[in-house]
């Protein structure tokens, strides 16, 4: 047991977000996502949703300032202007709680599956909202 970690990440998730380098990405996905066949590393949060496990790796994972799309959700099919609620929050919790907050770029259905298929893991919420889907860029610890 450790103090002033967020209880909802496991052990898996933290030794994955310690893992992970500058530049490297972690897809933080919905219950309908294909992770399992998508994934290099699929760590599976049961009971937890998106936006709860998406404040909770803010917490110990900055954001990559080098880059213009740190985050990143998918568009929503045959709308590509629409935004989801959910899509909004993430923009909301990323403004609150980033280090330097971003804001989301979107990308099409199946280059965000390309994009989560490179990722160094994605990780499986019990999130039932669509497009409850943001891919995070791990950017620098500074001194």
């Amino acid at each position: 047991m450790l103090r002033n970690i967020p209880a909802n990440l496991s052990p898996s998730l933290l030794a994955c977000l310690a893992e992970m380098g500058h530049g490297d990405e972690i897809a933080i996905v919905d219950a309908n996502f294909p992770a399992q066949s998508h994934a290099q590393r699929c760590i599976r949060l049961a009971g937890v949703n998106a936006t709860d496990t998406l404040v909770s790796v803010l917490q110990l994972l900055p954001l990559d300032t080098f880059v213009e799309d740190p985050a990143v959700t998918m568009a929503v099919v045959n709308n590509p202007l629409q935004v989801p609620e959910i899509v909004s929050e993430f923009q909301e919790i990323i403004n609150r709680a980033a280090d330097v907050p971003a804001v989301i770029c979107s990308t099409e259905r199946f280059d965000f599956y390309n994009r989560a298929k490179k990722a160094y893991a994605i990780v499986q919420t019990s999130e039932f909202r669509l497009y409850g889907n943001i891919i995070l860029k791990k950017g620098v610890i500074s001194p």
